[in-house]
């Protein structure tokens, strides 16, 4: 009797690690074949956290060796998703993105974050959502800041000194009226921020004042393609002018967070509206949820 029953729940098991496996690969098949042509040592990692998802009698000793027990667990990093996913809609060569691939875009980028992220919010949009991003320097927060008053320990002078400090404010003014009022907030937004070429959206030389009111401190989700590092910015800067070939620019902290770390060299990004009109979601480096 015992032996019938083993047998019943073992073909039960059996059956429900099928569907699982089945269901893993018809959701992420796109993805595993990504993985199969970047990397071997990666495909070894993820296939491994794959099985242990899906099976929980898979035997660690028949994996790879790239994964060990300990490691299996951790294997899968989400962004190995975000990158194929994106691999399969952006074009080769860095170009302003169609309808079709920004709302494709949109949906990849919303799933991946758990937020709504779009091209056009409220009916305004830029010149563009995809382009080469260049370095900028660090923007004078208060009335009086220097190179040294901007950090707030040794550890971001080491990492943030030698950029700089641009010779005028950002698009907006000075982020706070003086060194007492600057707030936690008001750092954050000069740390995280971007330049956008405001001066060509549709419809802002109409609508200057209700552009520049919308697009003031505006959050964006800003992500690198080619390795998946993401972060929340805000709209601080207008720029870079067309001539340089550059369609954004990020400061330090973001240009370095996303590994486009040298500005004489065009990397793209994409860089898409997020809707938060509740103010909750923070700005600096997020991840795929």
């Amino acid at each position: 009797m015992y032996n019938s029953h083993y047998k019943h729940l073992s073909e039960k098991w059996r059956k429900k690690h099928q569907e699982l496996q089945k269901q893993l690969w018809g959701r992420h098949k796109s993805s595993l074949e990504w993985l199969s042509r970047n990397s071997r040592q990666l495909v070894a990692g993820s296939l491994g956290g794959l099985m242990l998802l899906s099976n929980q009698n898979v035997n660690l000793s028949s994996l790879p060796q790239a994964v060990s027990a300990k490691e299996a667990p951790q294997a899968i990093d989400k962004k190995t998703f975000l990158i194929s996913d994106l691999e399969g809609v952006l074009p080769k060569e860095v170009r302003a993105l169609t309808g079709e691939e920004e709302q494709k875009v949109s949906e990849i980028l919303s799933r991946s974050f758990g937020l709504r992220a779009s091209a056009e919010l409220q009916g305004k949009r830029l010149n563009r959502s995809y382009g080469f991003i260049g370095q900028e320097q660090h923007l004078t927060r208060y009335p009086g800041d220097t190179m040294s008053t901007h950090f707030d320990s040794e550890d971001e002078v080491k990492k943030y000194w030698d950029q700089g400090m641009a010779p005028g404010r950002g698009a907006w003014g000075y982020f706070a009226h003086s060194k007492e009022s600057l707030t936690e907030e008001d750092k954050l937004r000069e740390k995280y921020y971007i330049a956008v070429q405001t001066f060509l959206a549709p419809g802002f030389m109409d609508h200057v004042k209700e552009y520049v009111d919308f697009f003031k401190y505006r959050k964006m989700l800003i992500v690198n393609p080619s390795n998946g590092m993401s972060m929340i910015v805000d709209i601080a800067d207008a720029g870079p002018a067309e001539w340089t070939g550059k369609h954004l620019g990020g400061s330090p902290e973001v240009m370095k967070y996303l590994e486009r770390v040298d500005g004489a060299w065009k990397g793209p990004v994409l860089y898409f509206f997020i809707d938060d009109p509740n103010d909750t979601i923070p700005l600096g480096p997020i991840k795929p949820v």
